[in-house]
């Protein structure tokens, strides 16, 4: 079981440094929300990794908190978003 956390850590580490690239790089103020949220996704699973890893529920409301903040901020964000120049 370690192996396999091991491993889905490793492609949650690389993941994060691709859609970070994309973030950093993304052509509209879309594609960087897209890749804060996918961002944020990651977070969430890495905590919930690290949950299964430690075998200690307490960082469930995080997981749920960690949720609700990325809802909320895609929502905001989308709303009040302002089109890009092209």
């Amino acid at each position: 079981m370690t192996v396999i956390l091991a491993v889905s850590g490793a492609l949650l580490f690389t993941s994060s440094l691709l859609i970070g690239y994309r973030v950093l790089a993304g052509p509209s103020s879309l594609d960087r929300l897209v890749g804060v949220d996918a961002l944020l996704a990651i977070a969430i699973c890495g905590v919930s990794i690290w949950m299964v890893y430690t075998r200690d529920t307490t960082l469930a409301p995080a997981v749920v908190a960690l949720a609700l903040v990325g809802f909320i901020g895609s929502v905001s964000v989308a709303r009040f978003r302002v089109r890009d120049e092209e």
